[in-house]
């Protein structure tokens, strides 16, 4: 039986039962040869031991129902057999003492170690990994196409198989059939994907050949976006190669790299593992030194590291609030720019050490410039509210504070009009300033904003109004506006819901000395909500409600 055709055509020709009978013809003459051998007897011990594993290795293949149609098992015996005739052939040199050199056979010999464990492992992952149970006929003999995806994921299984099975150059190729495989139909892949394939894609990361090392990380990419695998991978030790990848790979590899972290990120628990591997460094490095994708993955990571307060410090300690600083200035993606104010936007939420390093590094000057954008962006004007009390009101309108806020108030999202008027009420500890920020125009604007739908919204600019309208000047403006009473009294609606009663209360009380407002009240409803109101122990409300009753009455009495 031929074996060394140099074209493989009489090695194929053979079936899968004619190769498991090579090789069971093969291991007691390698036993005999073996135990005949005197030199190296530690090495031989050794391989002997291994030797002796093979016939139970073949003999479960063998009981597979599926055993002769499978191709993986047909070409797991046929490296069986070549170990096995080498094993012969080694034996053979040893015992007529022909070999080159002692140093040049016990490393053949450790090489011939290797390969049967290879093997031995091999088969026993056939048999784990369940490929020998899927359908092997070609795709053109299926019929309907619920056999046709059955087939397919018949391939797609031998394919994942092939990543845990064989040599390096095999699953090089099982890898590249992958790759093709996911541009294809990712979906189909990922529903086969099994926790033993993403340990085996794990393990080529660290493989030695960077172009192996690329191709698996795009692999391993795909499945972190796909969110369906991110647990396993994390368990199954993805975080280390990945950081070393993103310090040393190839451009391609630190992106995917990179892309892969960002979304692994994304729970706390992970974000800390990063940690701990030493991720923020090269994180730090992309973010200064990356192309325009890498930056903004790495800037998103980051962002997402630091939303786990107790690793900021060591954030901090590794230089990210000057790197942050600098992508607002200069980041190349608008998406890194906001990872950027959101990463600032942590790190400044808990901890004053941290707030006065952005001050000092000139966070405020960037974010207030970020700022001027078109469609400005919450988390930078949440960073500047985080940070408006570690600096003085002087410095804050030197750089052009209060027109950026209306500008937010004008043209932000909610979220970022919220997080202005929340910057509002921290900063209006004094007159001047309340009278500073009125006379920017910001009044009419939260004025509007009790009407946004979202509950928080109306709270806040509620608070914002009642802090500033305790200056005559900001109360003669909320007076003149139509709409600041009706939009008041909606807001004395006794619901759980409506966190902004108390506020409103403030607001409607400063108004009651005018006339007008108090007529306006009667007319929206008030004094039905402030008796809802009683009950609840809201201060202001029961002398609210008196000045608008004894307004009532009055009325009535000018009426005769």
């Amino acid at each position: 039986m031929g074996e060394d055709t140099g074209n493989g055509v009489l090695a194929d020709a053979r079936s899968a039962e004619e190769w498991l009978s090579h090789a069971q013809e093969l291991v007691p003459m390698a036993l005999v040869k073996a135990r005949e051998v005197k030199g190296f007897p530690g090495r031989w011990k050794m391989i002997m031991s291994k030797l002796e594993q093979i016939p139970s290795r073949l003999s479960d293949l063998s009981s597979h129902p599926c055993f002769s149609k499978n191709a993986l098992c047909k070409e797991q015996l046929q490296a069986v057999s070549k170990t096995l005739k080498e094993a012969i052939e080694l034996a053979d040199l040893c015992l007529k003492e022909k070999y080159e050199g002692k140093l040049k056979m016990q490393s053949d010999l450790d090489a011939l170690s290797g390969k049967l464990d290879l093997n031995l492992r091999d088969c026993g992952l056939l048999i784990k990994t369940g490929v020998l149970g899927e359908a092997t006929l070609p795709l053109s003999v299926v019929g309907s196409s619920s056999e046709s995806e059955t087939a397919t994921h018949g391939h797609l299984k031998e394919l994942l198989a092939r990543l845990q099975i064989g040599h390096l150059e095999a699953k090089h190729k099982a890898l590249d059939s992958l790759v093709e495989v996911m541009k294809e139909d990712e979906k189909c892949v990922l529903s086969v994907m099994g926790r033993s394939n993403i340990a085996a894609l794990v393990q080529l990361l660290t493989a030695t050949s960077p172009r192996i090392r690329e191709k698996t990380v795009t692999v391993i990419c795909s499945l972190a976006e796909s969110g369906s695998c991110e647990s396993w991978l994390v368990s199954e030790g993805v975080l280390p190669p990945l950081i070393r990848l993103v310090e040393s790979g190839s451009t391609v590899g630190k992106e995917k790299a990179t892309i892969s972290l960002q979304r692994l990120s994304m729970t706390a628990e992970t974000a800390r593992a990063i940690v701990g591997h030493g991720g923020v460094r090269p994180l730090t490095e992309i973010c200064r030194t990356g192309d325009s994708v890498s930056q903004a993955a790495a800037a998103c990571t980051l962002k997402n590291i630091s939303a786990v307060p107790e690793v900021r410090q060591i954030l901090a300690e590794e230089g990210i609030i000057k790197v942050m600083i600098n992508l607002l200035d200069c980041g190349i993606l608008l998406g890194s720019k906001e990872y950027a104010a959101e990463c600032l936007q942590n790190l400044s939420a808990s901890n004053e050490n941290l707030r006065r390093s952005v001050v000092s590094e000139g966070g405020i000057r960037s974010l207030l410039v970020y700022l001027d954008g078109p469609l400005p962006q919450e988390s930078a004007v949440g960073a500047l509210r985080n940070l408006v009390g570690s600096v003085s009101m002087e410095v804050l309108m030197s750089l052009g504070f209060l027109p950026r806020l209306l500008h937010v108030l004008k043209s932000g999202s909610l979220g970022a009009q919220q997080a202005a008027a929340s910057a509002i009420c921290r900063v209006c500890s004094s007159s001047e300033m309340k009278k500073m920020v009125g006379e920017a125009g910001c009044i009419a604007l939260l004025i509007t904003m009790l009407e946004a739908k979202s509950n928080s919204a109306r709270e806040v600019a509620a608070q914002a109004l009642s802090s500033l309208i305790t200056v005559s000047q900001n109360c003669r403006e909320v007076k003149k506006n139509d709409k600041s009473v009706p939009n008041l009294v909606q807001l004395l609606d006794p619901s759980p819901q409506n966190t902004a009663k108390k506020y409103a209360v403030s607001c409607l009380a400063s108004l009651s000395s005018s006339k007008k407002c108090k007529k306006l009240m009667i007319s929206y409803g008030a004094i039905g909500y402030l008796k809802k109101l009683l009950e609840m122990e809201i201060p202001g409300v029961k002398k609210l409600l008196e000045r608008l009753e004894r307004g009532k009455l009055r009325s009535l009495f000018s009426r005769k």
